[in-house]
């Protein structure tokens, strides 16, 4: 099959610079996103605007999806008017999204009934990979399978790991997740220790970069937080996001992932007070002052707030009635939640 056109569903921070490599590549773009000024770049570009995304796949040989939540992930390919049903038979239906492994499997499932092929594939890189070009690409499907695709997929990376299965992709993107939340955790606990310490914090990242305690948040992520730059390359609450449906599939293998739980808490804790739509660099200013908080744009007290308030599960999920949420927050409201302990070390007595 040879391939034309490509669909776009999703052109925030991440998919409008992976678009804008696709219509470099020379493919005929159609675009749709909720807020269609985000897309106003690619349009002045010579893209056309879809008004849903049923709209915008409906003559595309390839549709990418790049959403927020797995939510966002059924509704695009499962309702009534979603992918699944009017895209075009043979078309590849590519989610860039992290999100669930399950969900994943479903969707793949669901599309060659209909004579359509889905693939989960997440993306790592952050903002700047997006903008290089040079994103590393996690897929849930064998590279034989995947080779109709391939220019398309090169187009926008630098490098692809192929998972073999549906679903396969996704977990791999959350293992990253795992790790790279609780590097944040060590980077930010790091320059906290440094500061109070009153020694040079800008030097002691140069030592973990030349030894084995650096990373590639501290690397990267470090000095954008002592320049208290909190500008978005990667939203706080979508990685709260990531570690939480981690959590849930950690609670699916009855498996215990502190790290996770410990960066869960922290970065609930970040969106609650007002930094959900800050960069995840914004992790540091939970160990600043008070005053350098209000200064960035936080408020302390909305966490007392939403303590007495119903707490909601993050991990974008529909729980329903029997399901446990895996956040690792005790939410103390009714049966759905169980008898979780709270791992986030504040006391909830009010």
């Amino acid at each position: 099959m040879q391939i034309r056109k490509i669909a776009f569903v999703g052109t925030g921070i991440m998919g409008a610079n992976i678009a804008g490599h696709l219509m470099d590549a020379g493919y005929d773009l159609t675009v749709y996103n909720r807020m269609r000024a985000k897309a106003e770049a690619l349009l002045a570009r010579g893209a056309h605007w879809a008004e849903s995304p049923a709209e915008a796949a409906a003559d595309a040989d390839v549709v990418f999806t790049m959403v927020g939540y797995p939510s966002d992930v059924e509704d695009v390919y499962l309702s009534t008017d979603g992918l699944i049903r009017t895209a075009k038979k043979g078309a590849w239906l590519i989610d860039l999204t992290t999100s669930s492994p399950q969900l994943a499997r479903d969707i793949h499932d669901a599309a060659e009934v209909e004579d359509k092929h889905a693939f989960d594939c997440p993306v790592t890189g952050g903002e700047q990979g997006a903008i290089d070009g040079t994103l590393t690409l996690i897929a849930g499907i064998t590279e034989a399978a995947a080779a109709p695709v391939l220019p398309v997929l090169e187009s926008f990376s630098s490098k692809i790991f192929y998972f073999d299965q549906p679903g396969g992709g996704q977990t791999a993107k959350l293992c990253n997740q795992v790790s790279l939340a609780s590097c944040m955790v060590g980077y930010a606990d790091t320059l906290a220790l440094a500061e109070q310490s009153g020694i040079d914090a800008e030097k002691v990242l140069e030592v973990m970069a030349s030894g084995t305690g650096g990373s590639g948040a501290s690397r990267t992520l470090a000095p954008k937080s002592l320049a208290g730059d909190y500008k978005p390359g990667f939203l706080a609450e979508h990685l709260r996001k990531d570690i939480g449906l981690a959590l849930q599939r950690s609670e699916d293998l009855d498996i215990t992932l502190p790290g996770a739980e410990t960066a869960f808490t922290l970065f609930d804790m970040l969106c609650q007070i007002g930094g959900s739509r800050m960069g995840t660099q914004a992790l540091t200013l939970l160990y600043q002052e008070e005053a350098t908080c209000v200064a960035a744009g936080l408020d302390w007290s909305l966490l007392d707030q939403d303590e007495d308030d119903e707490h909601e599960c993050h991990c974008g999920h529909d729980h329903g009635d029997d399901h446990e949420c895996c956040c690792g927050h005790d939410h103390g409201h009714g049966d759905d939640h169980g008898d979780h302990e709270c791992h986030c070390g504040h006391d909830h007595e009010h």
